[in-house]
């Protein structure tokens, strides 16, 4: 079975079960044919990013995080147009310079937006260095950048 198969079925079972351990996840997937390793769910709930919410007889259970009232797109944007101070490109390496504390953050969204000019971005306090897939590509994500600004 496909991950992406066996990921859905798990968010259905614990939409419907109160699935308060690995084990138990296991088992309810071995019900409907599914025969997965303790190891293999663990991957599987950290990939979902599960969470343990409370329940009303004191336990806890598997639950999908919640959902964020701002995507990830328009966070970026908002910390372009109000943190970013200096942008420079050398090659295919683009440097941005940021208001202090802001890097990592501009940094974590450049890598979870997955833009296809960007192999990874790396942030400290005030400084993302982005490598790009190539020069030509540098110019399109800074560019793209700009029309954020």
């Amino acid at each position: 079975m496909k991950k992406t198969n066996r990921q859905a079925e798990i968010k259905q079972i614990i939409e419907q079960h109160a699935v308060e351990r690995q084990e138990d996840l296991v088992t309810l997937l071995g019900e409907v044919g599914i025969t997965v390793t303790q190891a293999t769910i663990s991957r599987d709930i950290k990939e979902l990013k599960l969470i343990k919410v409370p329940t009303a007889d004191g336990g806890y259970r598997y639950s999908m995080p919640t959902k964020k009232t701002e995507n990830e797109d328009a966070q970026l944007q908002k910390a372009i147009q109000t943190y970013l101070q200096v942008l420079k490109k050398s090659d295919r390496f683009l440097s941005l310079t940021m208001h202090p504390g802001h890097g990592p953050v501009v940094a974590m969204l450049i890598n979870r937006l997955e833009f296809p000019e960007v192999f990874t971005a790396i942030g400290d306090d005030m400084t993302v260095l982005v490598v790009c897939q190539s020069a030509t590509a540098a110019d399109q994500f800074a560019a793209t950048l700009e029309q954020m600004r």
